[in-house]
């Protein structure tokens, strides 16, 4: 009740732990807080903050025009309630070595357990579109390094992500991943693979955890968590597929109630408001209130 119980400190230890674990974990995208309680609720390994799902939220595309502050309050509000560690998507840092060690720090007050942050030029593009330009990979290093020297509580956690492979191939993405490992990162993202073997070559190249990007609609094919785990993925995102979820549902609602004038055939896919109250302990807040404001007013004139 009131937020999460787990401090963030808490929250960024057990995203190291789970990054070195056996096991491969998800991190659902979430698009506003509920989302969190709810991916928590599910049994989820923790929460990705995603800036595509965000800036279409705010009916932007994703081309790097949210800011800083935005994107911070953001993932604020959402690490508030969930006890899971968040990881958020940084873009490109807003700005060059200096801004990224702030952007490092900001995340941090804001509760957040780690970032990855791109290689592409100012402005980004969305990773699964074509035309994507990437600096230099010792530009890139310089970022990095950076955002490891910004960083006051070493589990933070910094992840590299190279959207080369569209415009370099292969082998030349895997040689930047190498080299972002060597500049500090702790997790490698290597953006729009095309086959599970892929992943594999990534996988086997770097000396660090690499992430698997399950977005839909992309250049890469939806695989199971199992079939990741096969060929050393350790952490797999969803970003978009929450909003994509909602969006789908409220646009076909909205159909229905302006077609039939009513929202009566809807009921049976909402949410509850039984479950609602259940998803944000509406019972704790009772709870809360009624201890505080329990007093008598015997004895006093």
């Amino acid at each position: 009740m009131l937020g999460a119980q787990a401090t963030p400190a808490e929250r960024r230890a057990k995203f190291r732990e789970l990054l070195a674990g056996d096991d491969i974990v998800q991190f659902p995208g979430a698009i506003n807080p509920i989302n969190a309680q709810i991916i928590e609720q599910t049994g989820f390994e923790g929460v990705y903050i995603s800036g595509g799902a965000f800036s279409a939220a705010m009916g932007l595309p994703d081309i790097g025009l949210t800011t800083l502050t935005e994107v911070a309050d953001h993932g604020r509000n959402i690490a508030r309630v969930t006890n899971l560690p968040t990881f958020i998507d940084a873009d490109t840092g807003w700005g060059e070595a200096m801004n990224v060690a702030r952007t490092v720090q900001e995340f941090e007050d804001a509760g957040i357990s780690g970032m990855h942050l791109e290689d592409q030029v100012n402005p980004k593009r969305c990773g699964h579109l074509d035309g994507k330009e990437v600096v230099t990979a010792a530009e890139m290093s310089k970022r990095i390094k950076a955002a490891v020297k910004g960083r006051r509580d070493e589990n933070f956690v910094i992840c590299a992500r190279t959207d080369a492979r569209a415009g370099e191939g292969l082998d030349a993405a895997i040689d930047r991943a190498k080299a972002y490992a060597d500049a500090g990162a702790d997790m490698i993202f290597p953006e729009a693979m095309r086959d599970l073997g892929e992943f594999e070559k990534f996988a086997s190249s770097v000396d660090v955890p690499i992430l698997a990007n399950m977005t839909e609609f992309g250049k890469s094919e939806l695989f199971t968590t199992e079939q990741l785990a096969n060929v050393g993925v350790k952490l797999v995102i969803y970003p978009v597929t929450t909003l994509r979820i909602a969006m789908g549902a409220i646009k076909s609602g909205l159909q229905t109630i302006r077609d039939k004038g009513t929202q009566v055939d809807l009921l049976e896919g909402m949410q509850t408001r039984a479950d609602l109250y259940d998803t944000i302990d509406y019972s704790a807040y009772n709870e809360f209130d009624a201890a505080v404001f329990n007093f008598s007013q015997e004895g006093h004139q």
